[in-house]
Formats: structure tokens, C-alpha cells, sequence
């Protein structure tokens, strides 16, 4: 009787059992993500400051770069302060509306970044497929129409899910096996009817995902087919020197993203999936300005004039 009280109950808070398996490992895990936020902060600082204060990289491309370093600060922010503070506590508590809270702003950054990876590789594609008109083409107004365009899109999106969320009863049980409230996950535990946000979110996942990664992988087998016409080798070398740091970007973001969303939920691939969900949520923003400075070589000589 008692058990039936507790499950009839409505939740009022989750319980984010993180890496709560392994107790021994929590200092160290704080240590390790902490030291990644620091690193993660301030090389994508580094990177926003430099397209500010340099006048070379005010270009299309730079701007665009701008934004991903911003939004990458963003989806750092909106996961690892939390997971920072359960494993330093102990406390892997986190209210319903925190929850909310934390995957609308996750959400709304990612989707954001998705189109804006998209955005860059249209840009790598003018400017190699069709470098006379390329100034005319990604004009710096055309720019901010995507930027802003992405942002609004991405807000309507989040904002429709999370309302709809937040209609949704939680009787328990409110333990979700992950370090953050991810969206699937969370809607599991609702003792509510889900098919309308299981629909619209098959429909807003088609729209926001596919779109994009059809339109960069068109770009790139454009890019790399007029990269090959080059008769030069020199030639060929420097024109892939400037969309191979965004490749690699790409091929990351989306490649993670694949793995972590295609994976089946059975329990045994639960472990594998906090370990993908940790690099495409942790490692990728790290990642990213670094493989710009590293490869980029209007990046190294900015860094060297600052």
C-alpha cells in the first residue's frame, strides 16, 4: 500500500543518478570536469575575443565561428556547473521545473548549433564553388539574417516542447539514469499520455535535424568535387585547408550526435550512452576552438598579433 502511495504521488523533483555507480570515482570526475568547463570557458572566450578585437577575421566566416564559440560557452554552461555541484555535494537531487530549465536551454543551444554548422558549410561552399560572387552571396546583412533566423527558429521550437512538458504528470518513479535531463528520458517517467509530444517531436526533430545535415553534406560533396578539379596541388591543399577545421567539426557534432540518439534503450547500452552523451556534451565544446586555432591559420596569426 505504501509503495502504491509513494508511485501516486506527484514528483516534485528528479533524481539525476549521474555516475552515482561508481562513488569511489566522484572526486575524480570533479576534478576531470571542472578542469574541462575552465579549459572549455576559456578557449571559446579566446576565440570570441580574437573575431571581435582582430579586424582580419571580420569575415563571414569568422562571425559565423563567433557564434559557435558563444553557443559552445552556452551548452558547457548549461550542463557541467550542475554536475559539478552533484558530484562536489553529493546532492543529485534537481526540481521538475530546474529540469525543464536546464534541457530547455540545453536544447535551444544545440539546435541553434545545428543550423549554424549548416550555415558555415554553405559558406565554405560559396567561397570555394563560387569565389567571384561570394561577397555578394554571404553579404555580412545575410549573416545576421541567419544568425537571428536560427535563434528565433530555435526558441519557437524549445519553447513548444518545453510547454508541452510542462503539462505532463510525474507520478514516479523520478530517477533518470543520466547527468543531465535529457529529453527522452525525462518524458519517460510521465504517467501522462505522450503520443502528442512523441509526435511532435518526431516532427520538430525532422525539421530541425535532417535539413541541415542534408544541406551540409550537399555543400562538402560539392566542395570536395570542385577541390578535385584543381589542377594544382598547391592549389587543392590550400583551398582544403580552409573547410578542413570545420570538417572535422561537423563530422564530430554529427557523429556523436548519431550514435548517441541511434543507440537502442536497452539497459546494457546505458553506460555506452552516458559515455557518447559526455563527448557530445562536454568534449565536443572543448574540442571545437581548439581545432579551429590549431588548423587555422587566420586564427594562429591573430593569436600571435594579440
Amino acid at each position: 500500500m505504501k509503495e502504491r502511495e509513494v508511485e501516486n504521488q506527484t514528483v516534485t523533483e528528479f533524481i539525476l543518478l549521474g555516475f552515482g555507480n561508481l562513488p569511489e570515482w566522484q572526486i575524480l570526475f570533479f576534478l576531470l570536469f571542472l578542469v574541462i568547463y575552465v579549459l572549455t570557458v576559456m578557449a571559446n572566450l579566446l576565440i570570441v575575443s580574437l573575431v571581435l578585437v582582430d579586424q582580419h577575421l571580420h569575415t563571414p566566416m569568422y562571425y559565423f565561428l563567433w557564434n559557435l564559440s558563444s553557443l559552445e560557452i552556452g551548452c558547457s554552461s548549461a550542463i557541467l556547473p550542475r554536475l559539478l555541484a552533484s558530484l562536489w555535494t553529493g546532492d543529485r537531487s534537481i526540481s521538475v521545473t530546474g529540469c525543464l530549465v536546464q534541457l530547455y536551454w540545453f536544447g535551444f543551444l544545440v539546435t541553434a548549433e545545428c543550423r549554424l554548422l549548416a550555415a558555415m558549410s554553405y559558406d565554405r561552399y560559396l567561397a570555394i564553388c563560387q569565389p567571384l560572387h561570394y561577397a555578394i552571396l554571404m553579404s555580412g546583412r545575410l549573416c545576421v539574417q541567419l544568425v537571428a533566423g536560427f535563434l528565433l527558429t530555435s526558441f519557437l521550437i524549445l519553447t513548444t516542447l518545453v510547454s508541452l512538458m510542462s503539462k505532463l504528470a510525474f507520478c514516479g518513479p523520478n530517477e533518470i539514469d543520466h547527468f543531465f535531463c535529457d529529453l527522452m528520458p525525462v518524458i519517460k517517467l510521465s504517467c501522462s499520455n505522450t503520443s502528442l509530444i512523441t509526435l511532435v517531436i518526431l516532427i520538430f526533430s525532422s525539421i530541425d535535424t535532417v535539413p541541415p545535415f542534408l544541406l551540409t553534406l550537399i555543400s562538402y560533396f560539392c566542395i570536395i568535387s570542385t577541390i578535385l578539379r584543381i589542377p594544382s596541388t598547391a592549389g587543392k591543399k590550400k583551398a582544403f585547408s580552409t573547410c578542413s577545421s570545420h570538417l572535422i567539426v561537423v563530422m564530430l557534432f554529427y557523429g556523436i550526435l548519431i550514435t548517441v540518439y541511434m543507440l537502442p534503450n536497452a539497459s546494457a547500452l546505458i553506460a555506452p550512452n552516458k559515455v557518447f552523451s559526455v563527448f557530445y556534451t562536454v568534449l565536443t565544446p572543448l574540442l571545437n576552438p581548439l581545432i579551429y586555432s590549431l588548423r587555422n591559420k587566420d586564427v594562429k596569426e591573430a593569436l600571435g598579433r594579440a
